[in-house]
């Protein structure tokens, strides 16, 4: 008996007579006993950097940018200390802006920005959502060498510090996700996000899961938070269960990396072969939509080697309660998802005419369907899974006859119960 997450509880299942199954997860950490404690410990030590009550001054305005309700970053474990080492600073509260790095996800709502941060600094401060597609919520800032163009949030733009807050775990373009990333996606305006996220980026071999150096969506996030002026980051890497791993506080490169030699040494897994089917879990938050959900299919994928052999199949159980979600990513992604005739279209068209931001997940996805099937399990609306070219089921013997049909009885079947946490590294031989 198998069980990966699905919503906020687990879906058990058994695999189908003559499949072969491996289980594989991050490795097991203990959980940090106190995170409270050692968040205090990371402010109070920062790496590479003075506190952050030394560089902040009174009269300074600053923003703090804290993660979206699509990440499982525990920001109101992170937020607190930071507003307290702002008051040891002297900093007003009045100068003070907490801003929900958004991208192009959707706001948060009242009740999301509470169960965030709290009820008493949701009162007490300047909480808003980052739009960025909002003109007048944004200022230029010029072009990097890269030549991206660097649209930001106003408050950022306009603040004498800027702080953020960040998960660190696997992303597809950015290689391990959290440092600078909050601001220069989160904060950032349609065009920045456009280029980062464009046909260009997406296609080059250095734009990989896992992977930070010679990666060039990386490069931009750091020329982009640092023209917004980025100082001081506080981040976490967490495990399967959303539990505190590790804390670190500091500069935006040293803090960074010390996170990602740490998050590589828990998410990376080794695998001796390729394998017929997948089955990858997700859970909540990133399973209430498709297209947070497709990211576990993606990050398969995209690992340096592809878990699964040409022709197999990506098994998701995702419950999709809000569709394909309800920003304007989202979609972007479903009406060029829903509207191509066949997945080689959405990539011609796309290599071809480029695409706007949120849109680039349609790109991805193509590239994991021109390869490979994938069947959502448990999904509340089927027909916008089949309009999105995956294959709808209701349960996971369904999805596993369906592979079996075409596939034979005898599959190799490798189960990672957190598909966005676990990074299977195959090895060379």
């Amino acid at each position: 008996m198998y069980a990966v997450p699905f919503s906020t509880g687990r879906l058990e299942f058994d695999l189908l007579p003559g499949m072969r199954g491996t289980l594989i997860e991050s490795h097991a950490v203990p959980p940090l006993e106190y995170p409270a404690a050692e968040v205090e410990r990371a402010l109070a030590g920062p790496l590479g950097s003075p506190r952050l009550r030394e560089l902040a001054r009174p009269g300074d305005r600053v923003c703090i940018v804290y993660t979206d309700p699509t990440r499982a970053c525990p920001d109101a474990l992170l937020v607190p200390p930071l507003l307290a080492e702002l008051q040891a600073a002297g900093v007003r509260d009045a100068d003070i802006t907490l801003l929900c790095g958004t991208g192009l996800h959707r706001p948060s709502t009242p009740a999301e920005k509470i169960a965030r941060l709290g009820p008493a600094i949701v009162n007490r401060y300047r909480v808003l959502d980052h739009a960025a597609q909002d003109e007048n919520s944004l200022v230029y800032l010029g072009m990097t060498e890269s030549g991206a163009p660097v649209w930001v949030n106003r408050w950022v733009a306009g603040a004498d510090l800027v702080v953020a807050t960040g998960v660190v775990e696997p992303h597809l373009y950015a290689g391990y996700s959290g440092g600078r990333k909050t601001v220069a996606v989160g904060a950032a305006g349609e065009p920045t996000i456009a280029f980062t996220h464009g046909v260009r980026m997406a296609d080059e071999p250095g734009t990989r899961l896992g992977q930070i150096e010679g990666n060039p969506f990386h490069a931009t996030l750091v020329e982009v938070a640092a023209r917004a002026g980025l100082r001081f980051i506080l981040n976490v890497v967490l495990d399967d269960d959303k539990r505190v791993l590790r804390v670190t506080a500091g500069d935006t490169e040293l803090a960074f990396q010390d996170l990602v030699r740490f998050a590589k040494s828990v998410y990376e897994v080794p695998i001796t072969q390729q394998y017929d089917i997948a089955i990858g879990g997700v859970g909540f938050p990133k399973d209430a939509n498709l297209y947070q959900a497709s990211r576990a299919p993606s990050y398969l994928f995209f690992a340096p080697v592809p878990v699964v052999r040409k022709g197999g199949f990506f098994i998701i159980p995702a419950r999709c309660e809000e569709g394909a979600g309800e920003g304007v990513g989202e979609q972007r992604f479903l009406a060029a998802m829903r509207e191509a005739p066949n997945v080689q279209f959405i990539l011609d068209d796309a290599r071809k005419n480029g695409y706007p931001p949120g849109q680039q997940r349609a790109f991805v996805m193509a590239k994991v369907l021109e390869e490979s099937n994938v069947i959502i399990v448990g999904s509340e609306c089927p027909g916008l899974v089949r309009d999105c070219k995956m294959i709808p089921a209701a349960t996971m013997d369904e999805a596993l006859q369906i592979a079996s049909a075409q596939l034979g009885p005898a599959c190799d079947v490798l189960i990672v119960p957190h598909a966005m946490l676990t990074l299977p590294v195959l090895q060379q031989k």
